[in-house]
């Protein structure tokens, strides 16, 4: 494919990144000239600088013959009119990031698709969208949801007391009579080799396993691994950023008691006219003192989203030391992502990895309706729409040449998630949620074209 991406900033730099290990054709539009220098010196790609809004810039980066151009620049302004430009001059599909979220609430009625953009996203969104998600899953480390929660995807590390380690996954799913989960990805303790598992692959203590599970799955493996899926009522967030703010919107609205600290007075004081359930505190969230002011000790869950990744972990770990359950902390460095499960946070998250969740889709051949990157796993997790003319549609899953590095973890069918096993047949308008490692996708991509 050939792609084009306005803007060098974070989630620009890191989606050419991705991209461009898939020997994608990518151009890379900035007017800052030392992001484009380090970008063209580290990746293989065209860099421009200049104006993305401007036409005869976009021409010279051949526009007309463009399968996708993703705007992605700080202005949302900017990223609106370069897609709707790139539209009328030939892009085959836009996609504008953008920071007002009332956009992507109201992008039918307003008709973003008719003036030229076909995708909205909005990485804060997506970071308040999966922060939400993790709390109502508290037991798991990670979390993904298919279809408004038809299939859910979950992480955790198995302890020595989970019930099936030293078992296989045939023998473990024989502990239940109806099977809803499936192991989809396994990591071993202290490796970064991730496997794709099979019946005869045995669980060890300390695994990062990764299930897909359906309606019920989800209490069945707190039961097989010892966690426990408590209720989250009182929240801690750390950082008045728009993430921040959204997610207090969002939980209070829920009906989550919630405490939120901003080092900046007047910021505050601005977040606690806007957030009336909120109870908004001025201080510095890295002053011990102040959380035991605050009664850390009794939050359910804390939540530290400042702009300073650094800060996020060590105040996330001095809430564990504080009894706090569940904790969740943004981070820039993808590398952090490797330390997570020995330093003992919970769950990382990173707004550029959703970004770049959101739009890979759109790269993907067949008809790609979600898919996820796994956090500090080399693998993705894809949910295709069977149509008529796909491989594998009225097979049975058992007489599908899949490749042994990809799995089929589940399907869903009018609404309804399935654990689908050897005997089951895959029929046309089914979408089938499928877990692979990088060097299998364009395999697997040719059973759904």
């Amino acid at each position: 494919m050939k792609i084009i991406i306005a803007g060098a900033g974070e989630v620009g730099f890191h989606l050419a990144k991705l991209l461009s290990y898939e020997s994608q054709e990518i151009t890379l539009i900035d007017t800052n000239k030392d992001s484009l220098v380090y970008a063209d010196n580290h990746l293989d790609i065209k860099v421009i600088k200049g104006d993305a809004t401007s036409i005869a810039l976009l021409k010279e980066a051949k526009i007309d013959t463009a399968d996708l151009l993703i705007a992605v620049t700080a202005s949302e302004t900017t990223n609106i009119t370069v897609c709707v430009l790139a539209k009328r001059l030939g892009a085959k599909r836009t996609i504008a990031r953008i920071s007002n979220t009332e956009f992507i609430q109201h992008k039918d009625t307003v008709g973003f698709t008719e003036l030229g953009i076909d995708e909205l996203i909005s990485p804060e969104s997506l970071a308040a969208a999966e922060i939400n998600l993790l709390l109502s899953q508290s037991a798991f480390k990670d979390s993904y949801e298919f279809d408004e929660g038809a299939l859910t995807m979950v992480g955790l590390n198995l302890s020595r007391t989970a019930s099936f380690v030293g078992k296989t996954v045939k023998e473990a799913a024989e502990l239940f009579n109806e099977i809803h989960f499936v192991p989809i990805a396994i990591q071993r303790f202290g490796t970064q080799l991730t496997i794709i598992p099979r019946g005869d692959t045995r669980f060890k203590e300390g695994d990062n396993v990764v299930f897909i599970t359906s309606k019920g799955g989800g209490e069945e493996l707190c039961k097989m691994t010892g966690k426990i899926n408590a209720e989250i009522k009182n929240v801690m967030i750390l950082g008045g950023s728009k993430i921040g703010y959204k997610t207090s919107r969002d939980l209070s609205n829920n009906g989550f008691y919630v405490k939120l600290i901003e080092k900046d007075k007047d910021q505050a004081f601005d977040l606690a006219d806007e957030l009336e359930k909120v109870l908004v505190i001025s201080g510095d969230g890295r002053d011990v003192d102040l959380l035991d002011e605050e009664n850390i000790s009794d939050m359910d869950a804390f939540i530290s989203v400042t702009g300073n990744s650094e800060t996020n972990i060590m105040s996330c770990l001095v809430a564990k030391s504080k009894g706090v359950k569940k904790t969740i902390a943004l981070v820039e460095n993808m590398d952090y992502f490797e330390l997570s499960q020995s330093i003992g946070i919970d769950t990382l998250i990173n707004k550029k990895l959703l970004a770049a969740n959101n739009i890979f889709r759109y790269i993907r051949k067949g008809e790609v309706v979600a898919m996820t990157k796994l956090n500090n796993m080399n693998a993705e997790i894809l949910e295709f729409k069977v149509k008529a003319t796909s491989k594998i549609n009225n097979k049975l899953i058992k007489d599908v040449d899949f490749p042994r590095s990809a799995i089929i973890g589940g399907i869903i069918r009018g609404g309804e998630g399935i654990i689908a096993l050897g005997d089951f047949r895959v029929q046309e308008n089914d979408k089938v949620v499928v877990c692979c490692l990088p060097r299998s996708i364009k395999r697997v991509e040719k059973f759904f074209l």
